[in-house]
């Protein structure tokens, strides 16, 4: 079963923290390079981090030293700890495949920064 769960998302103000987490069926995850994407208001979606297979991690400009990325090959799941969060960091986050594979998305989880 091709399954994406991400969970985790809220309202916190400027400078808070939340920490995502993606639950993938292994079909997906397993020996998969994952990623989080993001999909801000009126905004297309857009790259936020990947980690691979191996556990290297690469992030996008505007996250890096914030954002954390991490997965748990056992449990077929991963996260992304967020720190220090901005108002423009609001958006729907997404886990997939990186590549994005564009027949695997789950709902997403909002995330919004606001005081």
């Amino acid at each position: 079963q091709v399954q994406l769960v991400e969970s985790g998302g809220g309202l916190v103000q400027p400078g808070g923290s939340l920490r995502l987490s993606c639950a993938a069926s292994e079909m997906i995850f397993s020996n998969n390079h994952m990623a989080w994407y993001r999909q801000g208001p009126g905004k297309e979606r857009e790259w936020v981090a990947t980690i691979f297979s191996g556990g290297s991690t690469t992030y996008a400009n505007s996250v890096k030293g914030r954002f954390t990325i991490a997965r748990d090959n056992a449990k077929n799941s991963m996260s992304l700890q967020m720190n220090s969060l901005k108002p423009e960091d609001t958006a729907v986050y997404y886990c997939n495949q990186f590549p994005l594979r564009s027949d695997y998305w789950g709902r997403g989880t909002q995330v919004t920064v606001s005081s």
